[in-house]
């Protein structure tokens, strides 16, 4: 397997599991596929995947995007779902003082009148470190690393999750409590 095609299968992963399980096959409400479902339907898509593939893609992708069930059997996107049949139930935790958020310099415009927002995801992604979010923002545009006083918003009510590849979620973010 050469690193172009284990990168070309994460991403059709990442779609089908996270925006548009279109090939044929259910996502339960925490995002879980069946793998041999999954499998059998991307091969009738002609993407020739298997179990193998499937576990090296989890084992070294970087942003840790998937999680394999205990029992070997299924499969997720740990966050990052738009699809109206998951509504993944992450525990709430106490962020850090500071999080980041990397976009596109194009987007500043709306967030300073609307402050972030899921928009067709079900949260707003913030990373710990302004490096991660300076990763995020090059694949939009121009990027800016934008701080979240995410402490302070949790002082005054909002919730805050954290998926397992360690990426923050909240439901939104109003500009009040963004530097830019």
């Amino acid at each position: 397997m050469s690193s172009k095609q284990l990168d070309e299968t994460s991403k059709y992963l990442s779609y089908v599991l996270r925006h548009e399980p279109h090939i044929g096959i259910q996502l339960d409400t925490e995002g879980w596929a069946n793998i041999d479902d999954l499998l059998a339907a991307a091969t009738r898509e002609g993407r020739i995947i298997d179990r193998d593939m499937l576990q090296t893609i989890v084992a070294t992708s970087d942003k840790k995007r998937f999680a394999i069930s205990s029992d070997g059997q299924r499969i997720r996107a740990v966050q990052g779902h738009s699809t109206a049949s998951v509504s993944r139930e992450h525990c709430e935790k106490v962020p850090p003082e500071l999080l980041y958020h990397g976009t596109a310099t194009r987007f500043l415009g709306s967030i300073r009148e609307q402050g972030l927002m899921a928009g067709s995801r079900h949260h707003v992604h913030l990373s710990q470190d302004a490096q991660t979010a300076t990763a995020v923002g090059q694949r939009y545009g121009k990027p800016i690393v934008l701080e979240i006083e995410a402490l302070r918003m949790h002082q005054q009510g909002f919730k805050f999750f954290q998926a397992e590849n360690g990426v923050w979620l909240t439901d939104h973010v109003p500009f009040c409590f963004i530097r830019e």
